[in-house]
């Protein structure tokens, strides 16, 4: 049941998985001189704040109230019922990146 239901949150998940992506290519990453910044990316923190907030915030509490009766139910250790949780929701993100790359 934990990763039946990990990996149907993470098909909606791709798009916070890959803000989060973005948003630390561009500014942190790119600050460090670890990544290229993308050279349209001049509108600041605003549409980071209107968009990118809620749509993560949003996300993780669906992801975090879907959980939570689950993890009361198993009889995993709580870090490792987490860990196995939060890999579950980014295999589809996985799968996409590996299809890009395949293709």
């Amino acid at each position: 049941m934990l990763f039946a239901v990990n990996v149907v949150l993470g098909i909606p998940g791709i798009v916070p998985i890959w803000l989060v992506y973005y948003f630390a290519a561009n500014w942190p990453l790119a600050g460090l001189g670890l990544a290229g910044r993308n050279p349209t990316e001049n509108d600041g923190v605003l549409p980071w704040l209107l968009l990118g907030g809620p749509v993560l915030t949003l996300f993780f509490l669906m992801w975090w109230l879907a959980n939570l009766p689950l993890r009361r139910r198993t009889l995993l250790a709580p870090g490792t019922y987490w860990l196995l949780s939060v890999a579950a929701t980014t295999l589809p993100t996985l799968a996409l990146i590996t299809l890009g790359i395949i293709l």
